[in-house]
């Protein structure tokens, strides 16, 4: 007999529909599996077998065939082996071949019955529904998950013993378990506000234009002038995700493995990998092109502290995701494209000592080397880029958090507005043929700007620093909330 179960696997952060084919036909005993799987589908013969005796069902003394289907596309993982158990049980009579029809399958296979979650599930049932499946079996561990995507019924698989009781109509089906604690709920020391930082006023007028129109950010300073202070402070100010952008930040958390069972994400993704990250753990990649930094910073803001410390091989694979706001890599296996649309702020030293043109101790080559790190497409992507100094002792506090994210927030709704008419929701988005007719320039920013003296606010015109070449640039048009 033939039996046919849907299935999904994970492609970078997007899922892909998998037919499993079960064929249980006379001759020597035996178990294949084709259709490309790697070494984890291989193996799922072990698995399966002592799952189906586990919960009592019989082991066919036939031939079965295990067909992956699309045949031309590998697949990874060990997410199948459900979908192949059940497929087992129907080829070999052991269920109606109702039982199953129309429902998608996700959930590996323990030694003793129970059903393990797989990673990214949230995507997997997207891509469930988006081929027309509206019922799935999933882990009890992954089915709040799950059941955040809209328009799926959801039921749940704890065991292979009580999902074939259930499918049989012998049990009713449990439900969907509530989202498991969230760790940051607990009490926890006072969060990180703006107030905490002194002096650095215009720097913090360059961090609410960052956050409101998604601009790129390039601190540079000495150290103790306060710039990773006032960097690590910019979640406080950015604005919250709206539903589908809580959908597709807790969708590449889950592909992640990075926990979206506890419900839709609240708050933007903050990402601040340390400078010895390689290349594939920043852009993404490796065998099954799992999601690198970029992308797991999409909605939200990726932050590189000592930006000169990292290899400029790394950093100028930025370049390209930075302007595209995505991310394609292509592998001998898979070839996959990610979203990468994120907020960079950078913080970096002015040479390698750091201690500013004055009392600096390298020599000029030194200076060179390390202002040859960051190349001048790299330095084109900063749409702000600050030269700040140390605050004095008695300078005054920046204002608090809360009235920089109401400002954030007033700005984002005017870009909404604004742009209502247009394909793109921030300014940052703007294409630079249509900044001239959108985001005109006020008649004092072409000349200078208020905030090249310290002054203005989150819509002013704001000077910036190019500190390669010493010169005094205006920032863009863009730039306007």
């Amino acid at each position: 007999m033939l039996a046919s179960v849907r299935s999904a696997i994970l492609l970078g952060v997007d899922g892909q529909v998998v037919t499993v084919e079960v064929h249980v036909s006379n001759g020597l005993p035996g178990f294949t599996v084709v259709g490309l799987p790697d070494t984890a589908g291989r193996e799922s013969r072990e698995r399966v077998r002592a799952a189906l005796l586990s919960a009592g069902r019989p082991w066919p003394l036939s031939r079965v065939t295990v067909n992956l289907a699309p045949a031309a596309l590998r697949k990874p993982g060990a997410g199948l082996e459900l979908a192949i158990a059940l497929g087992l049980l129907v080829a070999s009579g052991e269920l109606p071949d109702a039982a199953i029809e129309g429902c998608g399958v996700l959930g590996e296979l323990g030694l003793d019955g129970t059903v393990r979650p797989v990673p990214g599930t949230l995507a997997l049932v997207d891509a469930l529904r988006r081929a027309g499946i509206r019922r799935v079996l999933a882990p009890a561990a992954g089915a709040h998950e799950a059941a955040l995507v809209p328009g799926v019924e959801v039921r749940v698989a704890r065991t292979l013993g009580e999902l074939h009781a259930c499918l049989a109509g012998e049990l009713p089906w449990p439900e969907v378990p509530p989202p498991a604690p969230d760790p940051a709920a607990r009490a926890e020391p006072e969060e990180a506000d703006l107030a905490d930082v002194r002096g650095l006023h215009l720097a913090a007028v360059a961090l609410g234009a960052a956050a409101a129109g998604g601009h790129h950010l390039l601190l540079v300073g000495p150290p103790g002038a306060g710039k990773t202070m006032l960097a690590r402070r910019l979640p406080t100010i950015l604005p919250p995700p709206d539903a589908d952008e809580a959908l597709e930040i807790t969708r590449i958390r889950s592909a992640a493995g990075s926990g979206a069972e506890r419900g839709l994400a609240r708050d933007r993704p903050f990402r601040a990998p340390h400078h010895t990250a390689s290349a594939p753990a920043l852009v993404g990649g490796g065998p099954r092109a799992r999601p690198g930094e970029i992308t797991l910073a999409h909605r939200g803001a990726l932050f590189l502290d000592e930006l000169g410390e990292f290899p400029p091989a790394v950093l100028e694979a930025l370049r390209q995701p930075l302007e595209e706001r995505r991310i394609r890599i292509s592998r001998a296996a898979c070839s996959v494209e990610m979203p990468a649309d994120f907020v960079l702020v950078a913080c970096t030293n002015p040479c390698p000592c750091g201690l500013g043109r004055e009392v600096c101790r390298c020599s000029d080559r030194e200076r060179a080397r390390y202002c040859r790190r960051l190349s001048a497409p790299l330095l084109d992507r900063f749409d702000l880029r600050l030269l700040i100094e140390p605050p004095a002792r008695d300078d005054p506090p920046v204002e608090p958090s809360a009235e920089w994210r109401a400002r954030v927030l007033a700005a984002v709704a005017r870009q909404h507005e604004r742009l209502a008419a247009t394909p793109w929701r921030r300014n940052s988005q703007v294409p630079a043929g249509a900044i001239e007719t959108l985001l005109p320039l006020r008649t004092g920013a072409r000349d200078g700007g208020a905030c090249a003296q310290g002054g203005g606010g989150v819509g002013a015109g704001c000077g910036v620093i190019d500190w390669l070449s010493g010169r005094r640039s205006l920032c863009r048009a863009r730039l306007r909330p």
